[in-house]
């Protein structure tokens, strides 16, 4: 067996307006949040794992794929990109995932089963193989302070 592990980071600004796109995160709608900025649906969590799954196969999904899908073919969903993204492991299984998530606000911890759930589902993994945690920063960073939200991904795949 072959094991490999890669790391990736997104992060993203509130929009300052509500109305003008909903809060996803970890393909879950939180409501009464403002979305984030980003030409997508800016999902720090799916775009965290796709930059992972890039630093693993050297295929560029939000800075090619992805960009090129939300100009061209007005697909903004993250979900999306994600499913692009694993199509590039090839034989490559995902083994376990490990995200940490930064930002004040929403407040996270009594939806993580939830926000796993989703993850394990587009991964295509159990979601025993899901690993997540949530921090605020004591407000020492502006995700901290709420101003957005930065996830880290590590990822470990096998090939047998």
């Amino acid at each position: 067996m072959k094991f490999r592990t890669g790391i990736g980071q997104d992060s993203h600004r509130f929009l300052s307006d509500m109305k003008m796109k909903p809060c996803i995160i970890g393909g879950v709608l939180f409501e009464d949040m403002p979305g984030m900025d980003a030409d997508s649906d800016g999902d720090v969590i799916f775009h965290a794992i796709c930059n992972a799954i890039t630093s693993l196969t050297h295929v560029p999904i939000l800075g090619g794929v992805a960009r090129i899908l939300c100009l061209q073919k007005s697909i903004i969903d993250s979900r999306f990109y994600l499913e692009e993204a694993m199509k590039t492991l090839k034989k490559q299984r995902i083994e376990y995932l490990a995200l940490t998530l930064e930002g004040k606000r929403p407040k996270f911890q009594d939806r993580s089963g939830e926000i796993r759930l989703s993850i394990s589902k587009v991964l295509k993994i159990d979601e025993s193989q899901v690993g997540i945690t949530f921090t605020s920063g004591d407000g020492l960073t502006s995700f901290g302070k709420g101003e957005g939200l930065m996830c880290y991904c590590i990822l470990t795949t096998v090939e047998e």
